[in-house]
């Protein structure tokens, strides 16, 4: 990457700058590959944030399958991200797992866990797990909330035998002929997923992030404190791909002792530690055994740190910083948080970020964990928060007595509660992935990049005012 005209003195962040058009031979956006190569098996440059409101097996799950990473918190109890690791690889690849609800669920229970919109749609399962139908989610809208799914499925959608779909482009053809949008699918009468009209069409665009066994790859992340290599040691067993080394003060002795005892361990998977903004401390945890490190202090959306503590950097600085001095060990950067828009996760990759993680912005989608709620005009959010706000604090250290609780709670940082909303045209991850990558991919072209790599080489970035920021937006109203 260079800067058009001479480079600022002064650290950025990603509204201070913009791409520059070059020359370029690219013909379309489907002809780049945005496979971020840092040894995880990733094909998409996206990681969802280790936040409880964010990644959850669910969530985990859909962006696996679209070809990112998600990355399990470590707030998770071990047996509980245990069990979430095996149940990520036990998900379908080819098809969408299914939102599935036993006999006695009603109108309701399904209503707070999905939305009445199309292209979506639930199954409901006999008590010992077999098939009795499903439904279009579009339904919902008009039923009563206290009406059982079982007694909805009368004119149940037409279920597809897996022989019946072949590849993406014949099952989105095999469905359009059948007028569905959504359909189970079924391996000699059982359930073994479901699709839509645009799961199909995006398994066509989209390579799978599997692991040597054609499973669906997961990341977990783990603290540095307690018995760090039992803990890695037992993810490494459930199957994790890619295990992270997560404080929020990553260049201290504590992660530096905890990545040398995982490295030890010889797992053979990567090791991602932080979070870092400097170049001294990608030296120093490279030196320790690191493979990708987690850049960002303080530009998430949930966080506080720079107002309580005023540490930090400015995150297009950082990660430009960060991933130059860990391109030269032969070890690579993942950008951590401060992306509000599709131009900000292109400016990441442009700086030289392998990948980049998203906090909030998956908080509010239909695979985040957590219920669906509705505020006073019906429209429908999910409560997300901070990983070092009260809330955290008390479900990271719930076990503890109430006096060591209450001083840990005491000097907790961060939102507890904010209101993520539904974008009600892009209410699941994979309608967020669709506008980020065309996005991406996009940027890929006007720097005449075919992949990453170039795009690290070739991209061009100019500096501008609040002003010129303001200026790139669409405006709201008509004139």
């Amino acid at each position: 990457m260079q800067f058009i005209g001479t480079a600022p003195s002064h650290d950025l962040t990603y509204s201070d700058v913009f791409l520059v058009p070059s020359r370029s031979t690219v013909r379309s956006r489907l002809d780049v590959s945005l496979a971020p190569g840092d040894g995880t098996g990733a094909t998409l440059p996206l990681v969802s944030a280790n936040m409880n409101s964010v990644t959850g097996p669910r969530l985990a799950a859909a962006l696996a399958r679209r070809g990112g990473l998600g990355v399990l918190p470590q707030d998770m109890p071990l047996q509980d991200l245990d069990a979430a690791i095996r149940w990520v690889k036990e998900q379908p690849v080819a098809f969408d797992t299914p939102v599935a609800f036993g006999p006695e669920a009603s109108v309701a229970d399904a209503l707070a866990v999905l939305p009445p919109v199309d292209g979506h749609g639930l199954v409901v399962l006999d008590a010992h797990g077999a098939f009795l139908g499903c439904m279009a989610a579009t339904r919902l809208a008009h039923a009563q909330p206290d009406a059982q799914l079982v007694d909805l499925l009368h004119g149940s959608l037409t279920a597809f035998e897996e022989e019946d779909l072949g590849d993406g482009r014949h099952a989105f053809d095999t469905m359009v002929a059948a007028e569905l949008d959504y359909a189970p699918v079924l391996r000699h009468g059982h359930l073994i997923g479901t699709i839509s009209r645009t799961g199909a069409l995006r398994s066509t665009i989209y390579e799978p992030a599997v692991d040597a066994h054609g499973r669906l790859r997961v990341a977990a992340a783990i603290g540095i404190n307690g018995d760090v290599a039992a803990k890695a040691s037992a993810l490494a067993a459930a199957g994790v791909d890619v295990l992270v080394l997560d404080t929020a003060h990553g260049h201290q002795e504590g992660m530096l002792a905890a990545i040398r005892t995982v490295k030890a361990l010889r797992l053979g998977v990567p090791i991602v530690a932080g979070n870092v903004v400097t170049e001294h401390a990608v030296r120093n945890l490279v030196e320790a055994g690191a493979d990708i490190l987690k850049v960002g202090v303080g530009p998430g959306a949930m966080c506080t740190t720079r107002m309580m503590t005023a540490v930090g950097r400015p995150q297009f600085s950082a990660v430009l910083e960060t991933a130059a001095a860990a391109r030269e060990l032969g070890a690579h950067v993942w950008a951590d948080g401060g992306v509000r828009y599709p131009r900000d996760v292109a400016l990441a990759l442009a700086a030289g970020a392998a990948s980049v993680m998203v906090g909030s912005w998956f908080a509010g989608t239909i695979e985040a964990p957590g219920r669906l709620e509705a505020d006073a005009d019906g429209r429908l959010f999910k409560q997300s928060w901070g990983m070092a706000s009260t809330k955290a604090v008390q479900e990271r250290f719930g076990r503890l007595d109430a006096f060591e609780l209450a001083r840990r709670t005491l000097f907790a940082e961060g939102i507890s509660s904010s209101r993520i909303y539904l974008n009600p045209l892009r209410p699941s991850l994979e309608d967020l992935l669709d506008m980020i990558t065309s996005g991406v991919r996009s940027s890929l072209t006007y720097a005449g990049a075919r992949d990453l790599a170039e795009f690290h080489e070739r991209a061009v970035v100019g500096t501008q005012s609040a002003a010129g920021y303001e200026e790139g937006k669409a405006l709201p109203v008509s004139w």
